[in-house]
């Protein structure tokens, strides 16, 4: 039996959630896989996995098998790497995590040029709504934190600032009034983030913008209304915004094409809701694959790599 060959299909079927799935992606017949796996828990004398018919499900012995699988995977896949990887063209998969919006909003548009300049590359992304901490699954993680990020297992990069900024159509800022100060949204219709820790203020604190103009005002924190509509989901806001429904808050890496081609006005610019930190990290690894690190590097140059907010300098 070759034992690394039987980790690298033990790894995969945990990861594709099936024998089918996983021999569709190492291109091998199921019942190739089926007996790795067999050949593989008789050479340890433990049970790795619980099979139904439905599903599969990792056993306490599988867990921590698992684990230290998954690092093995890592250490010969760099191994690999760093044979010839800073002469050869990047190719292969990198496996990216990022925050569902800003994937949509930012993300999306700049990976037709990453394509042209590493055609070799393959983009593996996963989206999630939140993304809270660097994820050892994934080669790549992009996280987005109300703080800037303190140490870890792991190497990061700032890519940028993002405020979190009060916004509304044209439309709706016609029928009702254009406030000038955060106390002036009373009596507005308000979509604002949901809170799930039940916080019911809103604090609105000087923005990078009044700043760096020398006019600072004041914090103000004000008791919130009742809401139209409140949601963790900011493309829903975004979308309710558009269709005239009320006064948001969003992040500007959001905002931005819509401020852009006037569908949505900057409310209150002298004020923002948060600020948020953007970042691009990897676990932490002596020698970083080639392929990854031209990502890593993309990423970081596409967005500016700096402590500003690239998306509220581009509008009007």
């Amino acid at each position: 039996m070759d034992q690394l060959r039987a980790m690298r299909v033990f790894a995969t079927v945990v990861e594709a959630g099936s024998f089918v799935r996983a021999a569709e992606r190492l291109d091998i017949a199921p019942a190739v896989a089926t007996r790795q796996i067999a050949e593989l828990e008789s050479a340890l004398g433990a049970r790795l996995l619980n099979r139904t018919t439905r599903r599969i499900a990792l056993t306490q012995a599988g867990e921590r098998y698992l684990e230290r699988v998954q690092r093995i995977l890592a250490d010969v896949e760099e191994a690999a790497a760093t044979v010839g990887s800073d002469t050869a063209d990047p190719r292969g998969v990198v496996r990216l995590l990022a925050p569902a919006a800003f994937a949509a909003h930012q993300l999306a548009r700049r990976l037709p040029e990453l394509r042209r300049r590493y055609p070799e590359l393959l983009i593996e992304l996963t989206v999630q709504n939140a993304v809270h901490g660097v994820d050892d699954g994934h080669d790549i993680t992009l996280l987005m934190l109300p703080e800037p990020l303190t140490g870890g297992n792991f190497v990061a990069r700032l890519l940028a600032h993002s405020e979190m900024i009060v916004c509304a159509s044209p439309a709706y800022l016609d029928r009702h009034t254009r406030p000038t100060h955060p106390e002036q949204l009373t009596g507005h219709e308000w979509l604002l983030p949901f809170s799930p820790d039940g916080r019911r203020q809103s604090t609105f604190e000087p923005s990078a913008q009044a700043v760096a103009a020398g006019r600072v005002p004041k914090p103000v924190t004000l008791e919130q209304p009742p809401m139209s509509l409140a949601t963790a989901h900011w493309d829903t806001l975004h979308g309710a915004a558009l269709a005239d429904m009320g006064i948001t808050a969003l992040p500007s890496f959001v905002a931005d094409g819509s401020l852009r081609d006037g569908r949505l006005e900057h409310v209150l610019p002298q004020w923002r809701v948060l600020a948020m930190q953007l970042y691009a990290a990897v676990p932490t690894r002596r020698h970083l694959p080639a392929r990854t690190r031209v990502v890593f590097d993309y990423l970081v140059a596409a967005f500016g790599g700096v402590a500003r907010d690239p998306w509220l300098r581009a509008t009007p």
